[in-house]
């Protein structure tokens, strides 16, 4: 791993199961460039060493999992801020397509973009800690079709409207109700479950394994959508990213202030 990676995760591999450890627990492990491109190197650097397995987790004691994405490097000016090139975009299209399961081990709270990245993940394991929001009410962003898409295919409708309508975060328990969470487990257990989970699935067939996860993947994000619908949705959240109430949002969130949006 790079001196450059270095700064955002660590990775390591044993026994066929790779670990991606957040940390840059100083910076609430925010999904800056540099960390999105660390996590996309590491998974694929699994590839190369057999790695059946990935777990992506924060170091013990973070009580934030990920801020979600570096607020400071989304674009203004009318760009789009979740662009299909967006390293944090790129980096879920990793997760989603690497070969094998990847577990999100979650402890502390998951906010923003990295809830889109837990989601990302094959299944998920937290302990009473845990919480997840997603916030781009709160700043005025346009959530990308991509996006939600990922959340329609994990979460019931209903519970989808109320997490981006309210920006209120899921505590654990109402997080494994809803199926954010495949397990709920005591913070004391949370390592050794989740390791011999990872071991149970890293002795299965790893090629079954990867067909299965790629026909999954196909099956559930091949949604067909007519150009025109496409075309609709891209120039709705166009208006958003291009208004004032988006660069309220950004300007209110760097200044440490309540962001006073006006519909404009």
């Amino acid at each position: 791993m790079s001196a450059e990676a270095q700064q955002f995760i660590a990775s390591g591999v044993a026994d066929a199961i790779g670990t991606i450890t957040l940390t840059s627990a100083a910076r609430r492990n925010a999904l800056s460039h540099g960390m999105m491109d660390a996590i996309s190197t590491a998974l694929l650097d699994f590839q190369t060493q057999d790695v059946r397995v990935a777990i992506i987790q924060a170091e013990p004691g973070a009580k934030v999992w990920s801020s979600g994405h570096d607020i400071g490097e989304l674009p203004v000016g009318g760009l789009d801020p979740l662009r299909y090139a967006d390293p944090l975009e790129h980096t879920l299209r990793a997760i989603r397509r690497f070969p094998g399961p990847v577990i999100a081990k979650v402890s502390g709270s998951v906010w923003g973009g990295a809830f889109d990245l837990v989601l990302s993940c094959d299944l998920v394991v937290a302990d009473p800690s845990a919480s997840f929001a997603i916030t781009p009410v709160n700043l005025g962003v346009p959530y990308n079709t991509t996006g939600l898409l990922h959340f329609m295919g994990r979460l019931r409708l209903n519970v989808i409207k109320e997490l981006f309508f309210t920006a209120a975060p899921a505590g654990a328990a109402q997080a494994l109700e809803w199926g954010i969470i495949n397990w709920l487990v005591p913070a004391g257990e949370i390592d050794a479950f989740t390791g011999d989970l990872a071991r149970r699935m890293a002795a299965k067939a790893p090629l079954a394994m990867a067909v299965i996860k790629e026909q999954l993947r196909v099956l559930s994000d091949e949604v067909p959508i007519a150009a025109q619908t496409f075309e609709r949705l891209q120039d709705m959240r166009r208006m958003v990213y291009d208004s004032a109430d988006f660069r309220e949002g950004i300007a209110a969130f760097r200044e440490k202030r309540a962001p006073q949006f006006t519909g404009r």
